[in-house]
Protein backbone atom coordinates (compact mmCIF):
# COMPACT_ATOMS: atom_id res chain seq x y z
CA UNK A 1 0.00 0.00 0.00
CA UNK A 2 1.22 3.47 -0.82
CA UNK A 3 0.55 6.80 0.78
CA UNK A 4 1.88 9.14 -1.88
CA UNK A 5 1.12 12.66 -2.96
CA UNK A 6 -1.27 13.33 -0.09
CA UNK A 7 -2.41 16.91 0.44
CA UNK A 8 -2.99 18.40 3.84
CA UNK A 9 -2.12 21.29 6.08
CA UNK A 10 1.47 20.12 5.63
CA UNK A 11 1.50 20.66 1.86
CA UNK A 12 2.24 17.99 -0.71
CA UNK A 13 4.46 15.31 0.71
CA UNK A 14 5.48 11.75 0.00
CA UNK A 15 4.26 9.72 2.90
CA UNK A 16 6.07 6.43 3.17
CA UNK A 17 5.97 5.71 -0.57
CA UNK A 18 6.42 2.09 -1.41
CA UNK A 19 6.12 0.84 2.15
CA UNK A 20 3.76 -1.87 3.15
CA UNK A 21 1.35 -1.21 5.96
CA UNK A 22 2.98 -1.93 9.29
CA UNK A 23 2.24 -5.30 10.84
CA UNK A 24 1.64 -3.51 14.09
CA UNK A 25 -0.95 -1.12 12.70
CA UNK A 26 -3.69 -3.34 11.39
CA UNK A 27 -6.34 -4.06 13.95
CA UNK A 28 -4.16 -5.68 16.56
CA UNK A 29 -6.16 -7.04 19.49
CA UNK A 30 -5.47 -9.04 22.62
CA UNK A 31 -5.87 -12.78 22.18
CA UNK A 32 -8.21 -14.67 24.49
CA UNK A 33 -6.91 -17.92 25.89
CA UNK A 34 -8.42 -20.98 24.31
CA UNK A 35 -10.65 -19.17 21.82
CA UNK A 36 -8.30 -19.51 18.88
CA UNK A 37 -8.69 -22.74 16.96
CA UNK A 38 -5.52 -22.68 14.92
CA UNK A 39 -1.90 -23.32 15.76
CA UNK A 40 0.64 -20.56 15.46
CA UNK A 41 2.39 -21.58 12.28
CA UNK A 42 -0.86 -22.41 10.52
CA UNK A 43 -2.76 -19.25 11.38
CA UNK A 44 -4.99 -18.06 8.55
CA UNK A 45 -7.75 -16.27 10.40
CA UNK A 46 -7.97 -12.95 12.16
CA UNK A 47 -4.71 -11.89 13.72
CA UNK A 48 -4.45 -11.44 17.46
CA UNK A 49 -1.75 -10.49 19.91
CA UNK A 50 -1.01 -12.42 23.02
CA UNK A 51 -0.29 -11.18 26.47
CA UNK A 52 3.29 -12.29 25.81
CA UNK A 53 4.12 -10.59 22.55
CA UNK A 54 2.98 -12.37 19.39
CA UNK A 55 1.98 -9.81 16.81
CA UNK A 56 0.38 -9.91 13.42
CA UNK A 57 -2.16 -8.61 10.97
CA UNK A 58 -5.43 -9.96 9.65
CA UNK A 59 -5.28 -12.47 6.86
CA UNK A 60 -1.55 -13.13 7.19
CA UNK A 61 -0.37 -16.61 8.05
CA UNK A 62 2.88 -18.01 9.32
CA UNK A 63 3.66 -20.31 6.45
CA UNK A 64 0.22 -20.60 4.87
CA UNK A 65 -0.55 -24.02 6.33
CA UNK A 66 -4.11 -25.21 6.81
CA UNK A 67 -5.68 -24.48 10.17
CA UNK A 68 -5.36 -27.13 12.85
CA UNK A 69 -8.02 -27.56 15.51
CA UNK A 70 -7.27 -27.12 19.20
CA UNK A 71 -7.49 -30.87 19.85
CA UNK A 72 -4.48 -31.38 17.61
CA UNK A 73 -2.58 -28.61 19.38
CA UNK A 74 -1.61 -30.92 22.23
CA UNK A 75 -0.50 -33.61 19.76
CA UNK A 76 1.54 -31.13 17.73
CA UNK A 77 3.27 -29.72 20.79
CA UNK A 78 3.99 -33.21 22.04
CA UNK A 79 5.36 -34.03 18.59
CA UNK A 80 7.63 -31.01 18.84
CA UNK A 81 9.16 -32.57 21.95
CA UNK A 82 9.02 -29.41 24.01
CA UNK A 83 12.14 -30.15 25.97
CA UNK A 84 15.25 -28.22 26.74
CA UNK A 85 17.52 -30.99 25.46
CA UNK A 86 16.08 -30.79 21.94
CA UNK A 87 16.51 -27.08 21.71
CA UNK A 88 18.96 -24.87 23.48
CA UNK A 89 21.10 -27.70 24.83
CA UNK A 90 21.45 -29.55 21.53
CA UNK A 91 21.50 -26.61 19.15
CA UNK A 92 23.27 -23.99 21.21
CA UNK A 93 25.11 -25.89 23.92
CA UNK A 94 26.04 -29.02 22.01
CA UNK A 95 27.95 -31.41 24.25
CA UNK A 96 27.23 -29.48 27.44
CA UNK A 97 27.52 -31.67 30.52
CA UNK A 98 24.76 -29.84 32.37
CA UNK A 99 22.16 -30.42 29.65
CA UNK A 100 18.73 -31.09 31.09
CA UNK A 101 15.35 -32.06 29.75
CA UNK A 102 12.29 -29.99 30.60
CA UNK A 103 8.94 -31.17 29.28
CA UNK A 104 5.86 -29.00 28.88
CA UNK A 105 2.18 -29.71 28.47
CA UNK A 106 0.28 -27.28 26.27
CA UNK A 107 -2.87 -25.79 27.78
CA UNK A 108 -4.09 -23.34 25.14
CA UNK A 109 -3.16 -20.70 22.62
CA UNK A 110 -3.20 -17.29 24.28
CA UNK A 111 -2.29 -15.30 21.20
CA UNK A 112 -1.01 -15.42 17.66
CA UNK A 113 0.12 -13.21 14.84
CA UNK A 114 2.27 -13.14 11.74
CA UNK A 115 5.39 -13.12 13.94
CA UNK A 116 4.44 -16.22 15.89
CA UNK A 117 2.13 -17.86 18.35
CA UNK A 118 2.11 -17.93 22.14
CA UNK A 119 1.00 -20.93 24.16
CA UNK A 120 0.09 -21.14 27.79
CA UNK A 121 1.82 -24.30 28.99
CA UNK A 122 2.69 -26.18 32.16
CA UNK A 123 6.02 -27.63 33.19
CA UNK A 124 5.10 -31.30 33.47
CA UNK A 125 7.14 -32.11 36.58
CA UNK A 126 6.68 -28.98 38.68
CA UNK A 127 3.29 -27.74 37.49
CA UNK A 128 4.68 -24.25 36.89
CA UNK A 129 2.65 -22.27 34.33
CA UNK A 130 4.71 -20.62 31.60
CA UNK A 131 4.20 -18.85 28.29
CA UNK A 132 5.94 -20.24 25.20
CA UNK A 133 6.41 -17.95 22.24
CA UNK A 134 7.04 -19.90 19.04
CA UNK A 135 8.54 -18.07 16.05
CA UNK A 136 9.82 -19.28 12.70
CA UNK A 137 13.61 -19.06 12.73
CA UNK A 138 15.63 -18.06 9.69
CA UNK A 139 18.72 -20.27 9.77
CA UNK A 140 20.78 -17.51 8.15
CA UNK A 141 20.45 -15.12 11.08
CA UNK A 142 20.64 -15.10 14.84
CA UNK A 143 17.40 -14.21 16.57
CA UNK A 144 17.75 -10.68 17.93
CA UNK A 145 14.89 -11.11 20.40
CA UNK A 146 16.57 -14.11 22.00
CA UNK A 147 19.91 -12.32 22.21
CA UNK A 148 18.34 -9.28 23.87
CA UNK A 149 16.24 -11.29 26.33
CA UNK A 150 19.37 -13.10 27.48
CA UNK A 151 20.90 -9.75 28.38
CA UNK A 152 18.14 -8.79 30.79
CA UNK A 153 17.17 -9.65 34.34
CA UNK A 154 14.89 -7.19 36.12
CA UNK A 155 11.71 -7.41 38.23
CA UNK A 156 9.77 -5.32 35.69
CA UNK A 157 10.93 -7.17 32.57
CA UNK A 158 9.40 -10.52 31.68
CA UNK A 159 11.80 -13.33 32.50
CA UNK A 160 13.19 -15.66 29.85
CA UNK A 161 13.38 -19.06 31.52
CA UNK A 162 14.54 -21.26 28.66
CA UNK A 163 14.76 -21.41 24.89
CA UNK A 164 14.80 -24.33 22.48
CA UNK A 165 14.47 -25.11 18.80
CA UNK A 166 12.01 -27.54 17.25
CA UNK A 167 11.52 -28.82 13.71
CA UNK A 168 8.44 -27.83 11.74
CA UNK A 169 6.41 -29.84 9.23
CA UNK A 170 8.62 -28.89 6.29
CA UNK A 171 12.15 -30.33 5.98
CA UNK A 172 13.98 -27.03 6.46
CA UNK A 173 11.55 -25.48 8.94
CA UNK A 174 12.90 -24.66 12.39
CA UNK A 175 11.03 -22.85 15.15
CA UNK A 176 12.56 -20.97 18.05
CA UNK A 177 10.59 -21.31 21.28
CA UNK A 178 11.03 -18.75 24.05
CA UNK A 179 9.85 -20.03 27.43
CA UNK A 180 8.86 -17.09 29.62
CA UNK A 181 7.17 -16.51 32.93
CA UNK A 182 3.39 -16.35 32.62
CA UNK A 183 1.61 -13.15 33.62
CA UNK A 184 -2.21 -13.17 33.24
CA UNK A 185 -3.24 -9.95 31.45
CA UNK A 186 -2.03 -6.83 29.69
CA UNK A 187 -2.46 -3.23 30.79
CA UNK A 188 -4.51 -2.83 27.60
CA UNK A 189 -6.94 -5.52 28.76
CA UNK A 190 -7.07 -4.02 32.26
CA UNK A 191 -7.78 -0.56 30.87
CA UNK A 192 -10.59 -1.93 28.69
CA UNK A 193 -12.26 -3.47 31.74
CA UNK A 194 -12.46 -0.03 33.35
CA UNK A 195 -13.69 1.54 30.13
CA UNK A 196 -16.46 -1.04 29.70
CA UNK A 197 -17.59 -0.44 33.27
CA UNK A 198 -17.55 3.32 32.56
CA UNK A 199 -14.99 3.83 35.29
CA UNK A 200 -11.62 5.53 35.37
CA UNK A 201 -8.41 3.89 36.51
CA UNK A 202 -7.70 4.96 40.12
CA UNK A 203 -4.92 7.55 40.17
CA UNK A 204 -2.92 5.48 42.64
CA UNK A 205 -2.89 2.56 40.19
CA UNK A 206 -1.81 4.87 37.36
CA UNK A 207 1.12 5.91 39.54
CA UNK A 208 1.93 2.30 40.35
CA UNK A 209 1.84 1.13 36.73
CA UNK A 210 3.75 4.09 35.30
CA UNK A 211 6.43 3.84 37.98
CA UNK A 212 7.10 0.21 37.06
CA UNK A 213 7.05 0.98 33.33
CA UNK A 214 9.53 3.82 33.90
CA UNK A 215 11.75 1.53 35.90
CA UNK A 216 11.69 -1.16 33.21
CA UNK A 217 12.61 1.37 30.53
CA UNK A 218 15.33 2.91 32.68
CA UNK A 219 16.84 -0.55 33.02
CA UNK A 220 16.78 -1.58 29.36
CA UNK A 221 17.97 1.87 28.27
CA UNK A 222 20.95 1.51 30.62
CA UNK A 223 21.89 -1.55 28.54
CA UNK A 224 21.55 0.41 25.32
CA UNK A 225 18.36 -1.45 24.39
CA UNK A 226 15.52 0.43 22.75
CA UNK A 227 12.21 -1.46 22.89
CA UNK A 228 10.66 0.39 19.92
CA UNK A 229 7.10 -0.82 20.53
CA UNK A 230 5.94 0.45 23.91
CA UNK A 231 2.14 0.29 24.19
CA UNK A 232 -0.44 -1.05 26.68
CA UNK A 233 -0.56 -4.37 24.77
CA UNK A 234 3.13 -4.95 25.57
CA UNK A 235 2.83 -4.34 29.29
CA UNK A 236 1.81 -7.33 31.36
CA UNK A 237 0.28 -7.06 34.81
CA UNK A 238 -0.83 -9.32 37.59
CA UNK A 239 -4.35 -8.19 38.60
CA UNK A 240 -3.80 -9.33 42.20
CA UNK A 241 -0.32 -8.01 43.00
CA UNK A 242 -0.34 -5.24 40.34
CA UNK A 243 3.20 -6.11 39.31
CA UNK A 244 3.88 -4.82 35.78
CA UNK A 245 6.35 -6.33 33.33
CA UNK A 246 7.57 -5.22 29.92
CA UNK A 247 7.24 -7.82 27.15
CA UNK A 248 7.70 -8.39 23.42
CA UNK A 249 11.25 -7.59 22.40
CA UNK A 250 10.62 -8.61 18.81
CA UNK A 251 11.22 -5.02 17.65
CA UNK A 252 13.91 -4.21 20.22
CA UNK A 253 17.42 -3.29 19.20
CA UNK A 254 20.66 -2.19 20.79
CA UNK A 255 21.08 1.28 19.31
CA UNK A 256 24.54 2.37 18.21
CA UNK A 257 25.24 6.06 17.67
CA UNK A 258 25.79 6.87 14.01
CA UNK A 259 24.22 3.67 12.73
CA UNK A 260 20.91 4.05 10.85
CA UNK A 261 17.77 2.25 11.98
CA UNK A 262 14.41 1.62 10.37
CA UNK A 263 12.06 4.57 10.85
CA UNK A 264 8.86 2.62 10.18
CA UNK A 265 8.71 1.12 13.66
CA UNK A 266 6.45 1.24 16.73
CA UNK A 267 2.66 1.08 16.73
CA UNK A 268 1.29 4.27 15.19
CA UNK A 269 -0.61 5.71 18.16
CA UNK A 270 2.55 5.54 20.28
CA UNK A 271 5.06 6.52 17.59
CA UNK A 272 7.39 9.41 18.44
CA UNK A 273 7.27 12.43 16.10
CA UNK A 274 10.87 11.92 14.95
CA UNK A 275 9.77 8.55 13.59
CA UNK A 276 6.79 10.19 11.88
CA UNK A 277 9.33 12.55 10.29
CA UNK A 278 11.18 9.40 9.13
CA UNK A 279 14.34 9.85 11.18
CA UNK A 280 16.70 6.88 10.93
CA UNK A 281 19.10 8.02 13.64
CA UNK A 282 17.17 8.18 16.88
CA UNK A 283 17.62 7.37 20.54
CA UNK A 284 15.82 5.63 23.37
CA UNK A 285 13.81 8.86 23.70
CA UNK A 286 11.32 7.26 21.30
CA UNK A 287 10.43 4.81 24.10
CA UNK A 288 9.98 7.70 26.52
CA UNK A 289 7.51 9.36 24.12
CA UNK A 290 5.57 6.09 23.92
CA UNK A 291 5.58 5.88 27.71
CA UNK A 292 4.03 9.34 27.87
CA UNK A 293 1.32 8.23 25.44
CA UNK A 294 0.55 5.23 27.65
CA UNK A 295 0.31 7.46 30.71
CA UNK A 296 -2.06 9.85 28.94
CA UNK A 297 -4.19 6.89 27.84
CA UNK A 298 -4.55 5.64 31.41
CA UNK A 299 -6.13 8.98 32.31
CA UNK A 300 -8.17 9.55 29.15
CA UNK A 301 -9.35 5.97 28.62
CA UNK A 302 -8.23 6.09 24.96
CA UNK A 303 -5.04 6.86 23.01
CA UNK A 304 -4.20 10.55 23.05
CA UNK A 305 -2.99 10.57 19.41
CA UNK A 306 -5.26 8.39 17.25
CA UNK A 307 -4.02 8.94 13.71
CA UNK A 308 -5.35 6.77 10.88
CA UNK A 309 -2.21 7.18 8.75
CA UNK A 310 1.30 8.55 9.07
CA UNK A 311 0.14 11.98 7.96
CA UNK A 312 -2.93 11.94 10.19
CA UNK A 313 -0.82 10.86 13.16
CA UNK A 314 1.29 13.97 12.74
CA UNK A 315 -1.85 16.10 12.51
CA UNK A 316 -3.14 14.63 15.79
CA UNK A 317 0.15 15.48 17.49
CA UNK A 318 0.16 19.01 16.06
CA UNK A 319 -3.40 19.61 17.28
CA UNK A 320 -2.09 19.34 20.83
CA UNK A 321 1.56 20.43 20.67
CA UNK A 322 1.15 23.00 17.90
CA UNK A 323 3.08 23.18 14.63
CA UNK A 324 6.75 22.33 15.16
CA UNK A 325 9.27 25.05 14.39
CA UNK A 326 11.97 24.62 11.76
CA UNK A 327 14.49 24.13 14.56
CA UNK A 328 12.36 21.47 16.23
CA UNK A 329 12.02 19.59 12.94
CA UNK A 330 15.80 19.68 12.45
CA UNK A 331 16.23 18.28 15.95
CA UNK A 332 13.85 15.43 15.11
CA UNK A 333 15.29 14.71 11.66
CA UNK A 334 18.14 16.82 10.24
CA UNK A 335 17.51 15.36 6.78
CA UNK A 336 13.87 16.41 6.56
CA UNK A 337 13.43 19.03 3.84
CA UNK A 338 9.80 20.16 4.09
CA UNK A 339 9.09 23.02 6.47
CA UNK A 340 6.04 24.72 4.94
CA UNK A 341 3.42 23.62 7.42
CA UNK A 342 0.24 25.43 8.33
CA UNK A 343 0.67 27.24 11.63
CA UNK A 344 -1.55 25.74 14.31
CA UNK A 345 -1.51 26.77 17.93
CA UNK A 346 -1.39 23.93 20.42
CA UNK A 347 -3.59 23.37 23.46
CA UNK A 348 -2.56 23.46 27.09
CA UNK A 349 -2.31 20.12 28.86
CA UNK A 350 -4.83 21.24 31.45
CA UNK A 351 -7.32 21.75 28.61
CA UNK A 352 -6.62 18.26 27.25
CA UNK A 353 -7.03 16.46 30.57
CA UNK A 354 -9.40 18.86 32.31
CA UNK A 355 -10.22 17.20 35.63
CA UNK A 356 -9.05 13.72 34.57
CA UNK A 357 -5.44 14.12 35.71
CA UNK A 358 -3.87 15.87 38.71
CA UNK A 359 -1.38 18.70 38.30
CA UNK A 360 1.70 16.59 39.05
CA UNK A 361 0.66 14.04 36.41
CA UNK A 362 0.20 16.79 33.82
CA UNK A 363 3.62 18.18 34.75
CA UNK A 364 5.28 14.81 34.11
CA UNK A 365 3.47 14.30 30.81
CA UNK A 366 4.52 17.80 29.72
CA UNK A 367 8.15 16.79 30.31
CA UNK A 368 7.74 13.69 28.15
CA UNK A 369 5.59 14.64 25.16
CA UNK A 370 8.00 17.12 23.61
CA UNK A 371 9.05 17.43 19.98
CA UNK A 372 12.80 17.62 20.62
CA UNK A 373 13.97 14.15 21.76
CA UNK A 374 16.87 15.47 23.86
CA UNK A 375 14.50 17.75 25.81
CA UNK A 376 12.35 14.86 27.04
CA UNK A 377 12.99 13.61 30.52
CA UNK A 378 14.59 10.19 30.74
CA UNK A 379 12.89 7.11 32.13
CA UNK A 380 15.21 7.14 35.14
CA UNK A 381 14.66 10.83 35.92
CA UNK A 382 10.91 10.23 35.69
CA UNK A 383 11.16 7.86 38.67
CA UNK A 384 12.10 10.78 40.91
CA UNK A 385 9.17 12.94 39.80
CA UNK A 386 6.76 14.10 42.57
CA UNK A 387 3.93 12.28 40.76
CA UNK A 388 5.28 9.07 42.31
CA UNK A 389 5.75 10.41 45.85
CA UNK A 390 2.63 8.63 47.13
CA UNK A 391 4.31 5.31 46.32
CA UNK A 392 7.28 6.29 48.48
CA UNK A 393 5.22 6.80 51.62
CA UNK A 394 6.05 4.14 54.18
CA UNK A 395 2.37 3.42 54.84
CA UNK A 396 1.43 3.17 51.14
CA UNK A 397 -0.93 0.29 50.32
CA UNK A 398 -2.85 -1.04 47.36
CA UNK A 399 -6.50 0.09 47.10
CA UNK A 400 -7.57 -3.27 48.56
CA UNK A 401 -5.31 -2.79 51.58
CA UNK A 402 -2.63 -5.26 50.52
CA UNK A 403 1.04 -4.24 50.48
CA UNK A 404 2.61 -2.75 47.37
CA UNK A 405 4.79 -4.90 45.13
CA UNK A 406 8.52 -4.36 45.55
CA UNK A 407 9.31 -0.98 44.01
CA UNK A 408 12.59 -0.04 45.67
CA UNK A 409 14.67 -3.20 45.35
CA UNK A 410 17.18 -1.32 43.24
CA UNK A 411 20.18 -3.09 41.80
CA UNK A 412 23.68 -1.72 42.32
CA UNK A 413 23.63 -0.46 38.74
CA UNK A 414 20.36 1.40 39.36
CA UNK A 415 21.71 2.97 42.55
CA UNK A 416 24.88 4.02 40.77
CA UNK A 417 22.85 5.66 38.02
CA UNK A 418 20.63 7.44 40.54
CA UNK A 419 23.70 8.73 42.37
CA UNK A 420 25.18 10.06 39.13
CA UNK A 421 21.93 11.94 38.45
CA UNK A 422 21.79 13.28 42.03
CA UNK A 423 18.34 11.78 42.57
CA UNK A 424 19.24 8.99 44.99
CA UNK A 425 17.55 10.70 47.96
CA UNK A 426 14.37 11.25 45.95
CA UNK A 427 14.14 7.54 45.15
CA UNK A 428 14.66 6.43 48.73
CA UNK A 429 11.29 6.26 50.52
CA UNK A 430 12.83 6.03 54.00
CA UNK A 431 14.70 9.31 53.61
CA UNK A 432 11.89 11.24 51.95
CA UNK A 433 9.06 9.95 54.11
CA UNK A 434 10.24 8.89 57.60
Amino acid sequence: RRETGARSMFGRDRLGAGRRKSKRESGIKDGKAGNNRSTGSSSTGKSKTSSHGARGRPGRSNGGKPATNIRNLHRRLAGMSLSEDQGKNRSERRGSKDAKEIQYTANSIIGKGSFGVVYKATVTVTGEVVAIKKVLQDRRFKNRELQIMRMMQHPNVVELKHSFYAKGDKPDEVYLNLVMEYVPITVHHHLKSFFKAKKTVPIFLVKLYMYQISRALAYIHSLGICHRDIKPHNLLMNPHTHVCKLIDFGSAKVLVAGQPNVAYICSRYYRAPELVFEATEYTTAIDVWSMGCVMAELFLGKPIFMGQSREHQLIEIVKILGTPTRQQIKQMNPNHKIYKFAQIKGHSWSTIFRSKAPADAIDLISQILLYIPSKRTTAFKALAHPFFDDLRKTDARLPDGNPLPQLFNFTDAELKQASALNILDKLNPEKRFP
